[in-house]
């Protein structure tokens, strides 16, 4: 059994870099103290950096991209050190991050050594690539994350919308898939939750999301957020009938929990009523 918390979590301005390091802290430690093993945040959490900034660079989005970049090593430290004194498994925020030439959105996997790997949003929504320039990886690379033996993959927020990405990490082993996402509109944020619960169905496996909530006046990136956390499964048995393992409450900041039994998705991809998974490896050899 795993138990994981994910985030709705409030986009807050800060005074300090330390300010905002301390905001982490007291959302790690609550997730800890509650038993969690594994915590998640939500898709461009790190653009709370840009309050940080001047008023003519909060007004500017290339310009805050490019001024992040010098925050990348103490918001990376930031969650390591955290994981480490929690002893908890962290997805961090996002991070829109320079690399060769080009801003990708980087989710950054943390065990409790304080070793990390990550996973790059794959597809661009429009606001990313035409207004604010970030783009897809040049290469498609999807990781498999180990958290107490629970195999783990992560689709950034519009790819848990595309079925080739989480059926591929299904294929590779996966029985958790974390969305963390960001999305300004109540159709936004139910267009993740329904590709989300699509993809917990067609895979048999859980589904956590993760998003940001509140409104903020420092960066158009994230002005507007509407969000809500939760965890989805497929719809048979060992599972609720709808396949809602837990919601949170629409833009109300807080940490929503679960636990995660592989076992049931073992159960269910050899006893279930249908056999999704089962059908998928069949179709695509």
């Amino acid at each position: 059994m795993l138990k994981i918390a994910t985030a709705q979590y409030s986009m807050n301005k800060h005074s300090s870099l330390n300010a905002f390091k301390s905001n982490a802290e007291d959302w790690v430690k609550e997730a800890a103290t509650h038993g969690a093993r594994l915590v998640i945040f939500p898709e461009y959490g790190s653009i709370e950096l840009v309050s940080l900034m001047a008023p003519e660079i909060q007004k500017n989005l290339a310009q805050q991209l490019k001024e992040i970049q010098k925050y990348k090593d103490d918001f990376l430290n930031c969650y390591l050190d955290l994981a480490k004194k929690y002893k908890v498994y962290i997805i961090a925020p996002s991070f829109p991050l320079e690399l060769e030439g080009k801003y990708i959105n980087r989710a950054f996997f943390i065990n409790p050594e304080g070793l990390y790997g990550y996973q790059d949003k794959q597809v661009m929504t429009r606001f990313e690539d035409e207004e604010w320039k970030v783009s897809s990886p040049d290469q498609r690379k999807l990781n498999v994350f180990d958290v107490d033996g629970v195999k783990v993959g992560i689709s950034i927020c519009f790819d848990v919308e595309f079925p080739d990405f989480s059926r591929e990490l299904a294929l590779s082993g996966i029985t958790l898939l974390i969305a963390p996402s960001c999305t300004e509109t109540p159709a936004g944020m139910n267009r993740v939750h329904v590709g989300a619960r699509a993809r917990a169905l067609e895979n048999q496996i859980y589904v956590a999301v993760s998003q940001t909530v509140g409104d903020v006046d420092y960066s158009e990136a994230i002005d507007r957020n509407t969000g809500m956390a939760a965890v989805y499964s497929t719809c048979d048995k060992g599972f609720p009938d709808d396949g809602i393992i837990v919601q949170g409450e629409v833009n109300y900041p807080k940490w929503v929990y679960a636990d995660i039994n592989p076992d049931l998705i073992t159960n269910v991809r050899t006893n279930g009523s249908v056999l999704n998974f089962k059908k998928i490896t069949i179709l695509v050899k």
